[in-house]
């Protein structure tokens, strides 16, 4: 089988890697228009060669592992695929895909947000385990066609992923409060702390829980703006949500009620009891 990986960066990097060690008969090709992600991307084995985008159509398997304005150009640049032709998508808003996706070859296309990143982001930070025991969310599979979704489930299962089925507005509204809300609080409190702070005091104060908060703030401004473009509505109503609890908080400090405010604490314990 032929994968052509589109886009060689954290995400298609892994994902090719990964493929590569675990599936046999599988020839992994791949096309990113920075020439030296191709370059790094042949260098630590993410995949066996680099093609033009003319050849990533003659693969049996396309997965775009690119923003969402590039997955949507690229689906419109595909539309000669063979009806056989399964084209996964790895972005991280869905409802935008799917509505943009050419009606001739949305059976091809199985829309798929894999819950899974680190805060380094190029070829070089690709690794095997990247997917492994992650979620990956599987958008509208009513509109991809059996082979497409099985040889899809198939792919996900082999990367040791859990697979959950989702519609993908309720998924886009879902990744703002459990993704993209928490990547905008961080990258907010980065900026508040450098807006106060000398270099110094933050190096000599700087603890674990200020580290673990702001350490999403090292993730890719260019790709994480483009998320926030495209789930700007579902981003706005979260951030108006966690306004309003700031606000609820700020309060309850400076009317010194600390009762309450204790219990508006333990209210926010039991979200790891669902976690666990």
């Amino acid at each position: 089988m032929r994968v052509a990986i589109v886009g060689l960066g954290l995400m298609g990097g892994s994902f090719g890697l990964t493929l590569k060690k675990r599936m046999q008969d599988l020839y992994v090709v791949g096309f990113d228009h920075n020439k030296k992600h191709c370059e790094e991307a042949l260098k630590y084995g993410l995949v066996d060669a680099i093609v033009s985008f003319d050849d990533v159509s003659k693969s049996d398997v396309i997965v775009l592992a690119i923003p969402v304005e590039g997955v949507i150009a690229c689906l419109h640049d595909l539309t000669n695929i063979s009806h056989d032709t399964t084209v996964i998508d790895l972005g991280s808003t869905k409802e935008k895909i799917v509505t943009h996706t050419p009606a001739e070859i949305r059976p091809n296309l199985v829309a798929a947000h894999p819950m899974a990143g680190i805060e380094k982001f190029g070829p070089s930070a690709a690794f095997d385990s990247l997917y492994k025991d992650a979620i990956v969310v599987l958008c509208d599979s009513d509109q991809s066609g059996s082979l497409q979704l099985k040889r899809a489930v198939q792919i996900f299962t082999t990367l040791e992923m859990k697979i959950v089925y989702m519609g993908a507005k309720e998924h886009d509204l879902h990744a703002a409060y459990i993704s993209h809300l928490p990547h905008a609080i961080s990258y907010a409190l980065a900026n508040s702390v450098l807006k106060q702070e000398d270099p110094k005091s933050i190096l000599a104060l700087a603890a674990g829980g200020f580290r673990d908060m702001s350490r999403i703030a090292k993730s890719s401004p260019h790709m994480w703006s483009d998320i926030f473009k495209q789930n700007r509505e579902n981003l706005l109503t979260t951030i108006s949500v966690f306004e309003q609890e700031m606000a609820d908080v700020k309060k309850l400090v400076a009317d010194k009620k600390w009762e309450e405010l204790e219990s508006w604490m333990q209210e926010a314990t039991t979200l790891h009891k669902i976690l666990e």
